[in-house]
């Protein structure tokens, strides 16, 4: 699954039936619930990177990225949103990137 069809499945499922469907749950809980779960699927990667376990790492990866994509859509930041903000950064050195933000 490309994170394309990620997407596209999550926000069809926005008006799903939260007793059957998990990411109508996440999102009926609301914009904080969502980010709240992302931030734990976050650190179970990160414990995974620091532990060198390239398999735990991969699954914690697509959890982490799923919830990014459902916190995302809970706010109504789409993955084209997310794909054209790193568009307009592409070629611009990241420590030049960084540093315009910091103003």
């Amino acid at each position: 699954m490309s994170l394309h069809d990620l997407a596209a499945t999550i926000l069809a499922r926005r008006g799903a039936d939260p007793e059957t469907s998990w990411t109508a749950k996440l999102l009926a809980k609301g914009p904080e619930k969502c980010a709240e779960k992302f931030g734990e699927e976050a650190v179970e990667a990160i414990i995974e990177a620091v532990k060198g376990d390239r398999e735990k790492l991969t699954s914690e990866a697509a959890d982490a990225l799923y919830h990014l994509l459902v916190m995302c859509a809970a706010r109504d930041v789409s993955l084209d949103d997310i794909e054209a903000e790193l568009s307009r950064r592409e070629g611009r050195s990241g420590i030049v990137e960084k540093a315009s933000r910091s103003r």
